[in-house]
């Protein structure tokens, strides 16, 4: 399981002494605990190398979205700090799919469902996550489906 990896590499980065590598997977385990904490009083379950990955996709964008900001605001020390940050997230994430891969998953769906026009990009989008959800670049998909039914 992911969560036991993150734990495993935390206490190597304790005992290495990597002061910022511990930190950030300190970080991932808190997130994780808080996302537990919420699905408890919602009520829903769900398979746990899912929530995980799920929490590491939202920790992965925020950190690409921040690095983002700093560079174009010329703060290139911070965005060398979420740059590592995402390296150490990225460790824990799976493969995602390339762009070949996206293309071959949405043109099978589209033949599946009869999806002809931008009107079924909805339909499309949602049985890609359903099939693909934990290895699905959401933007890169996003733009490929309004491509593939326009």
């Amino acid at each position: 399981m992911i969560r036991d990896d993150i734990k495993a590499a935390t206490i190597t980065a304790m005992k290495a002494g990597e002061k910022d590598r511990t930190a950030a997977l300190r970080q991932i385990s808190a997130k994780i605990k808080d996302r537990d904490i919420e699905e408890r009083t919602s009520g829903k379950v769900i398979p746990d190398d899912e929530l995980v990955v799920s929490v590491l996709q939202k920790m992965a964008k925020q950190r690409r979205e921040s690095i983002d900001m700093y560079v174009s605001g010329g703060r290139d020390e911070l965005a060398a700090v979420e740059r590592a940050e995402l390296a150490v997230i990225e460790e824990f994430l799976p493969q995602m799919m390339d762009e070949a891969a996206t293309r071959a998953a949405i043109e099978s769906i589209k033949a599946e469902t009869g999806a002809s026009s931008i009107k079924d990009m909805g339909t499309v989008m949602a049985e890609l996550k359903a099939r693909h959800g934990a290895v699905l670049d959401g933007k890169l998909a996003s733009g490929l489906v309004k491509a593939a039914l326009s």
